[in-house]
C-alpha cells in the first residue's frame, strides 16, 4: 500500500531532534550503514525499501515515495527507523576500563568517527556531554557505521562524573605532556574537547593530566577524532596484556 500523508510527515520529521525526542525514534538511510547495523544485530522498528534493496524490509515502497521521505539529495534504496534507547551512566562506571569522553564535540561527523575509534580500540564506553552533536543524528550514525550498535554510549554531564573518577583523567590539550611518555593504562578516561574551544573550564578542573601529540610541522591543530585515535593507540600499545 502507498505511504499515507501521516507516514510521510512522520518520517520526514525525524530529521529534527525535537521530533526524534517526541517520537522516541531516529532514522538511518543508506545501503551500507543499514547493512552494517543489521550485521551488528541492531533491531529496527521499520525498514522502508525500494525493489533495488536486497536486504530485509517491513515495507516496500516506490522510488518516488523514497524520494519524498529521503533525508538526502540523492535518495538511497533503503531507510530504516530505530527506537531511541538510552542507558543511564551509573556512579563509579568510569573506574573500570577505558572511557572516551566527548566535551562539546558538535560536529556530527566527528562524533560518529569517535564512536568508530572507540569500537576499533575496544573501549568500554563513550560519554557525550549534552552539548555534543545528538547521538541519534543521521550524520553521527552514518559516520559511525556499525559501531553505533556495538559501542556503549551515554549522554551525561561530564563534570560530576569526572570529578568522582578514581582513575587517571587524560585531557587532550596543546599545552599537555607528550602522549608518548604515558604509561600503558588499563583504566583511564580520555577527554576530547571541541576543535574550536578545546576542553571546557568545568571539565578541565577534573583532568589529572593534560596530554598532547608532538607537532613537527605548521598545522595549528589536529582533528579531534585523529587526536583521540593517537592517544587510544598509545594506551593500548603500552598497556600490559
Amino acid at each position: 500500500m502507498p505511504l499515507t500523508k501521516a507516514e510521510l510527515s512522520r518520517l520526514r520529521s525525524l530529521r529534527e531532534k525535537k521530533h526524534r525526542e517526541a517520537l522516541g525514534c531516529f532514522v538511518v538511510e543508506g545501503e551500507k550503514v543499514v547493512a552494517e547495523l543489521l550485521a551488528a544485530k541492531f533491531s529496527f522498528l521499520e525498514i522502508f525499501a525500494t525493489a533495488a534493496w536486497t536486504g530485509p524490509r517491513t515495507c516496500e515502497i516506490t522510488g518516488e515515495e523514497m524520494a519524498r521521505i529521503s533525508h538526502f539529495p540523492a535518495p538511497s534504496s533503503v531507510l530504516a527507523v530505530g527506537k531511541i534507547a538510552r542507558e543511564p551512566l551509573t556512579p563509579g562506571a568510569l573506574d573500570h576500563g577505558l572511557t572516551l569522553a566527548l566535551d562539546g564535540v558538535q560536529d556530527a561527523g566527528n562524533v560518529g568517527t569517535l564512536l568508530r575509534i572507540a569500537d576499533w580500540f575496544g573501549l568500554d564506553r563513550v560519554i557525550l556531554s549534552p552539548d555534543c552533536a545528538d547521538l541519534f543524528h543521521q550524520k553521527v550514525i552514518n559516520a559511525s557505521m556499525g559501531s553505533f550498535a556495538r559501542v556503549r554510549a551515554h549522554t551525561a554531564d561530564l563534570a560530576p562524573f569526572l570529578a568522582a573518577a578514581k582513575v587517571p583523567v587524560l585531557g587532550c590539550d596543546l599545552a599537555g605532556d607528550d602522549v608518548h611518555g604515558l604509561p600503558g593504562l588499563r583504566d583511564a578516561v580520555i577527554v576530547v574537547g571541541s576543535e574550536g574551544h578545546g576542553l571546557s573550564a568545568a571539565v578541565k578542573k577534573s583532568v589529572t593530566r593534560l596530554v598532547t601529540i608532538p607537532r613537527f610541522g605548521g598545522a595549528e591543530s589536529l582533528n579531534a577524532a585523529v587526536a583521540a585515535a593517537i592517544v587510544c593507540d598509545n594506551l593500548r600499545r603500552l598497556a600490559p596484556r
